[in-house]
């Protein structure tokens, strides 16, 4: 299963962690984790590449896991974007939960 973990403080949420295959088919044909994959990669992608922040990524293939942090000190423009990156984000995962619950699970830390 994959897990998605959404990490907040001060109702701010900072990142998250997602971890683990989603095992609903094989290596490379695996619908839930190409899901998960492309989201991920798009947020990420969105916030480094597209508007320069320096959000920290750290990818452990062996463990199929991938952790993302947002910078601090953002302006509130920036700010907010990211945060509704974040929570757009996480209504697509626990919609995909909906549709896949023994392969999925969003929680919120």
């Amino acid at each position: 299963m994959t897990t998605v973990t959404f990490l907040n403080e001060e109702g701010r949420i900072i990142g998250f962690d997602a971890v683990g295959h989603s095992d609903y088919g094989d290596e490379g044909e695996d619908l839930v984790c190409a899901a998960v994959t492309s989201a991920v990669r798009l947020v990420e992608c969105t916030i480094n590449d597209v508007m320069g922040l320096c959000a920290s990524v750290k990818v452990r293939e062996q463990e199929a896991a991938l952790s993302l942090r947002l910078p601090g000190g953002l302006s509130p423009t920036a700010e907010a974007t990211c945060q509704n990156l974040m929570v757009g984000m996480m209504v697509y995962l626990a919609t995909l939960h909906g549709e896949y619950p023994e392969n999925i699970e969003v929680l919120e830390a």
